[in-house]
């Protein structure tokens, strides 16, 4: 899925029917996936952008195109990780995704729940260009927040900042030099395109309101779901793979042209509950426990996400590709959902390129192009 042409489809409610401009909509992606989007007839709701901010790794992947098939999900005996002794002779265990991911359920069901008026989230959303002068990388980074009501008939708030553009590393902060030191940096949005300007000065913080969609709508899981909803998701991981895929129709989450596989979809929406979604501790549990039977789900260990915390990471591929004037480019993406093991807890998500295609066809293999990391989840009694 294109993220530019599919905001421009979908605009979230909280953003409004004006025009916003493409650096706005790569900023504030991380945001925007949070909202549910109003249904354009009373006989059909078209699916909205509110995966939680997980789906800016995946979604924003732009994806057309995607292989695989689902398959069943029964639930999975509990299984725990193994002891590793501090020995430097002990041999590596190693383990299976399967594994890692049902040792992540038990350390999630054991979470506490709590409770507010407030479903709160912090996010910070990184997306990657390369400068149009110099040909170096650029980071632009911005801070997302927002409040769900508990209740239904309130207003849902956000409050957004721009973190500003920089170089990523020591190399291209030199080339940046070496092109003047711009306050704004011009940067390329495909080979053939160019995108907006960054600038490199954070921006001031924007918060804004707006009534839940149709009074109690607050997330998309599939669907637009309410808060009640999403409290009752069942906790078995068959029933709660069952409760999702009544919503799948072999296509992605937006486009009925764009085929996507039911592993994909899965992981894609699972994804957001895991990361951001005010669920229960156990539906979380049951969420991992789901994602455990997906064949077409990696294990990757060892990975830092860009706040520098260190977890472990399951992952999908996913083909895409984009349009660039009249010539379309296809490339392949890993989508990654970065977990902290021993409670559970979602870090962050990410997509690294993995053959260069697509909005990716300028960046080297293993690149991390974008990233949402969550620096906070949880019930407040507070809001803005």
């Amino acid at each position: 899925m294109n993220p530019i042409d599919e905001l421009r489809a979908a605009r979230p409610a909280h953003l409004g029917d004006a025009p916003v401009d493409e650096r706005t909509r790569a900023a504030e992606l991380s945001y925007a996936m949070s909202q549910p989007r109003r249904a354009r007839s009373r006989r059909r709701t078209r699916p909205a952008w509110g995966i939680s901010l997980a789906g800016a790794a995946a979604v924003a992947a732009a994806a057309v195109v995607v292989t695989g098939t689902g398959g069943t999900a029964p639930r999975a005996p509990d299984v725990a990780l193994p002891a590793v002794t501090a020995s430097t002779d002990a041999p590596k265990i190693e383990l299976s995704a399967r594994e890692v991911l049902l040792a992540a359920a038990e350390n999630a069901d054991r979470q506490p729940d709590g409770t507010g008026a407030f479903w709160h989230t912090v996010s910070v959303s990184r997306n990657l260009y390369r400068a149009e002068e110099g040909g170096y990388l650029v980071e632009d980074r911005s801070r997302s927040e927002g409040w769900t009501p508990r209740a239904t008939g309130g207003d849902q708030w956000a409050r957004s900042r721009s973190l500003g553009a920089r170089p990523v590393t020591e190399a291209d902060e030199a080339a940046w030099r070496q092109a003047g030191s711009p306050a704004e940096i011009r940067v390329e949005m495909s080979a053939k395109r160019i995108g907006p300007a960054l600038s490199t000065s954070p921006g001031a913080a924007k918060t804004s309101h707006t009534p839940l969609v149709d009074g109690d709508k607050v997330f998309w899981l599939g669907r637009n779901v309410t808060m009640k909803d999403l409290r009752a998701l069942p906790s078995d991981p068959g029933r709660l793979k069952a409760w999702l895929l009544r919503s799948y129709g072999g296509h992605g989450t937006e486009s009925d042209g764009e085929r996507m596989s039911a592993d994909l979809w899965l992981f894609t929406v699972s994804a957001g509950l895991i990361t951001d979604m005010p669920v229960t501790p156990q539906v979380r549990g049951a969420a991992f426990r789901m994602l455990a039977e997906l064949d077409t789900v990696e294990l990757v260990e060892n990975v830092t996400d860009a706040e520098g915390r260190q977890g472990t990471a399951v992952a999908i591929e996913q083909e895409v590709r984009a349009k660039v004037t009249d010539e379309e480019h296809a490339g392949v993406v890993r989508n990654r959902l970065i977990f902290d093991e021993s409670t559970g807890r979602a870090l962050a998500n990410d997509s690294v390129v993995v053959k260069p295609g697509g909005l990716q066809a300028g960046f080297e293999p293993g690149t991390v192009w974008h990233s949402t990391v969550v620096l906070e989840a949880g019930w407040t009694d507070s809001k803005p």
